[in-house]
């Protein structure tokens, strides 16, 4: 975004509201993070993209400094490159699963797999914060399968 530009506090509230106040890529809930998440540009601004509610996504900070301007990744299982999800176009459950201990995302599909992989959503210290929210009853996300 250039420096100075801000978004409307509408706009702000638009994405939250449509993305259930989850990060849009990890499912992280924001009412429990120590820092307000972020807008996400889908499309950076680098690449063309612009500040619309179609070209937002609600992102934790951690996703999204990971995404930074990427729009690939490498698939793990295959070795080969797909798109990252997208969370305009995609829906979650059609790549992402909870493993059956509640704190692993499992990637369904290459792009879940990719995406996953891009953005270390499984990184040690977002498995411990998972577990904590476990714990207390706030995770996963209701709306989210899990494998049994």
């Amino acid at each position: 975004m250039p420096k100075g530009f801000k978004l409307s506090p509408q706009l702000r509230d638009t994405v939250r509201k449509r993305a259930n106040y989850l990060c849009e890529y990890c499912h992280a809930l924001e009412a429990w993070q120590y820092v307000e998440f972020t807008m996400e540009h889908l499309t950076p601004l680098a690449d063309g993209g612009e500040s619309t509610l179609d070209n937002l996504a609600l992102a934790c900070f951690a996703c999204n400094r990971r995404k930074w301007d990427r729009r690939v990744g490498i698939d793990a299982e295959t070795g080969k490159e797909y798109r990252l999800f997208n969370p305009r176009i995609d829906n979650w459950r059609d790549h992402f699963v909870w493993a059956s201990n509640k704190v692993e995302i499992v990637g369904l599909t290459p792009i879940g797999r990719a995406t996953i992989n891009a953005l270390e959503m499984n990184r040690d210290r977002a498995k411990q914060i998972r577990a904590a929210d476990l714990d207390v009853g706030r995770h996963p996300p209701p709306s989210d399968k899990v494998l049994e």
